[in-house]
């Protein structure tokens, strides 16, 4: 760019020199403005792109479980289904595992009663938490989390499991839970009871109810022509196989 100035042989130098400076000054200022207009663009892309990762980062754990063939939801205990759930765990001891431990209320419950408890959970971010609410709790100790399915962990080490489970599941859980608990194991279900086994207790009405299932009570009982139950050969395998 060009400019083309008139000069007055009578004009003094220090005006002309005033002249040549503020000639320049314009385009000096464009190319500053342009400057920083692009600076806040990239800083403008680079804030939507990192907000959009970290809400995939996070909302992801909590969407794929819907993906699934067997889909079972984050809904927190209520205080009221922790009562009940401690209620049918009276008088007893030993180690307790929370299928599906959310954000480990029960766990963490659970070993403030004097059990060893463990907590599976599929959702990375409700785990870290747990395991930092047992850390403020004071219980990190006999509360542990992991992250599992619960289909590929064994149950037969725990004498207590506590499931807030949906109805889609609870068949094919009572065959794992059939072949892998010992006698002496109680299972506790929440919100949705067990299709075929007879609960020893019941505790709680409506939403909060809790039913209480002695595993030497339901080993016994002789299934039908269906086939449903764990002695017709059922595996771990046939589980993880089966997708759930």
């Amino acid at each position: 760019m060009s400019f083309l100035l008139t000069i007055n042989p009578g004009t003094p130098p220090e005006a002309l020199k005033e002249e040549r400076q503020s000639g320049y000054a314009l385009p000096a200022s464009l190319e500053a403005n342009s400057l920083k207009k692009r600076n806040w663009g990239f800083l403008l892309t680079g804030i939507v792109g990192g907000t959009l990762v970290a809400v995939y980062a996070v909302a992801t754990p909590f969407i794929t479980p819907a993906l699934r063939r067997v889909c079972l939801p984050f809904v927190p205990a209520t205080s009221k289904q922790i009562e009940n759930v401690m209620k049918a765990l009276r008088c007893r001891r030993g180690s307790l595992v929370d299928v599906g431990s959310g954000d480990g209320r029960i766990v963490i419950a659970a070993a403030k009663e004097g059990f060893t408890a463990v907590g599976y959970e599929l959702n990375p971010w409700l785990v870290w938490y747990s395991r930092y609410r047992a850390w403020r709790e004071g219980v990190q100790g006999s509360a542990r989390f992991y992250i599992s399915d619960l289909w590929k962990v064994t149950f037969s080490e725990y004498s207590n499991v506590v499931i807030f489970g949906v109805p889609q599941m609870m068949p094919q859980l009572e065959r794992k839970l059939e072949l892998e608990l010992q006698d002496h194991a109680r299972v506790i279900a929440c919100r949705f009871p067990f299709p075929h086994w007879s609960p020893a207790q019941v505790t709680g009405e409506g939403g909060d109810t809790v039913w209480a299932y002695d595993a030497s009570s339901f080993r016994a009982v002789e299934r039908g022509p269906e086939g449903r139950c764990a002695s017709v050969g059922h595996s771990r395998r046939d589980f993880i196989e089966d997708g759930f």
